[in-house]
């Protein structure tokens, strides 16, 4: 008895119907463009952008909070306050502004964000299979990274300041217009990151998918981490919310570049019909398209010219 016969089963299934078809063909795309490191790598940059941003904020809140009463009872009341560290600093006036600090976190968010932004643009451009020697230069990837970095920061603080005030229960506009804010914010984010990072663009009608997909889950992302940090971190000891908050932005970042990477997957393999895909090697025409385009996608001069040829094409179950 052959034992992967369910499992060849399975196969025959999914490519006869795309309710399966197009989500295992995303996710064997995933693992051929190696979409965990991607993500990993994302997520790391993500993470380390953070420190300069939070010695920023400490020391703009120093500044601010600074012989104003008024501004501090407002920042005690805010979610600000439900943070390790930074709540406790709040809580007992003791922050101090440093115009060194200030500078020190201007110049580590930019670098960092820069990071980001390129990790994002080298993901696009491996699910696009992008050719090496297509993909943009250093200048000018870190150009398109700062003109971006300066409309999407403040888009996704925006949304993230919406989607905290909901899980904080700090009311806004209501729950439901403040979900409503954030998700419509998030939509424009990822329209703008999906049809302006990536080296090869696409219509935005091609990859609606993608960027429906990431908003609706980003925003629940967010929505998640605002009441995990409102129930369990505000009312931990200041050491265990400490490794807390660490651990778990760590995972919330990692989950956040997994889904910016399938959501990305999704518009690759809708808009170019690389579904349905088998699960047993190159055994359809999709799946060699696909195995051709990552092959091509390693040419690193405009002259070099990388020929894949298939030995076999024989079909899965047959």
């Amino acid at each position: 008895m052959d034992p992967l016969r369910p499992l060849r089963a399975f196969d025959r299934f999914q490519q006869r119907h795309p309710v399966l078809a197009v989500p295992v063909s995303v996710l064997k795309k995933f693992a051929d463009d190696g979409g965990g490191s991607l993500s990993g790598m994302i997520a790391y940059r993500a993470f380390f952008s953070l420190f300069p941003l939070l010695l920023l904020l400490t020391a703009g809140l120093g500044f601010v909070l600074a012989d104003n009463p008024e501004l501090r009872e407002e920042a005690v009341d805010s979610v600000l306050a439900q943070f390790p560290v930074i709540g406790e600093e709040v809580r007992r006036a003791s922050l101090q502004g440093s115009g060194l600090a200030i500078a020190i976190g201007v110049v580590g968010s930019l670098w960092a964000g820069f990071g980001v932004v390129v990790a994002s643009e080298r993901a696009l451009d491996t699910v696009w299979a992008v050719p090496h020697h297509d993909r943009r230069d250093f200048f000018t990837s870190r150009l398109r990274a700062l003109l971006l970095l300066s409309v999407l920061g403040t888009l996704t603080v925006a949304s993230t300041v919406a989607s905290g005030l909901v899980g904080g229960g700090v009311p806004l506009l209501g729950t439901t217009g403040s979900i409503a804010f954030s998700l419509a914010v998030n939509l424009v984010v990822f329209a703008t990151v999906f049809s302006l990072l990536g080296s090869r663009q696409a219509s935005l009608r091609r990859l609606l998918p993608g960027v429906v997909t990431a908003a609706v889950c980003w925003t629940l992302l967010q929505l998640l981490g605002g009441y995990l940090v409102a129930t369990q971190v505000r009312n931990a000891t200041p050491t265990y919310g400490t490794f807390a908050v660490v651990i778990g932005l760590l995972v919330w970042l990692h989950v956040s570049a997994v889904v910016f990477v399938l959501s990305a997957e999704l518009n690759a393999v809708r808009a170019r019909s690389l579904w349905p895909r088998s699960l047993f090697g190159a055994s359809r025409q999709e799946d060699q398209r696909v195995f051709g385009a990552l092959a091509r996608a390693e040419a690193r001069d405009e002259q070099e010219r990388i020929d894949v040829d298939f030995t076999s094409t024989r079909r899965s179950g047959s």
